[in-house]
């Protein structure tokens, strides 16, 4: 969908430069600027779906439980505090 808008002159100039820099058309950054304010400003959680149990299957990670415990093995007992 077109659409029309009035951006002020300097702010083209600094999008028409940063385009320019990631070899990029104005339209393309304009469509990821939006895209990323999209992102950032809805109360959409899907990403924690999306990220739940990715590692679940990684057999190089070990178990997160026995490195806690690993790792605090030589600090004093809770009962003795």
């Amino acid at each position: 969908m077109r659409i029309l808008t009035d951006i002020p002159d300097d702010d083209i100039e600094k999008l028409d430069a940063l385009a320019a820099k990631g070899k990029r058309s104005r339209a393309a950054a304009i469509r990821d600027a939006v895209k990323l304010y999209l992102v950032h400003n809805t109360d959409n959680k899907d990403w924690i779906a999306r990220g739940a149990g990715l590692w679940k299957h990684r057999t190089d990670i070990g178990d997160a439980v026995e490195y806690q415990r690993a790792m605090r093995e030589d600090r004093r007992p809770y009962e003795d505090i």
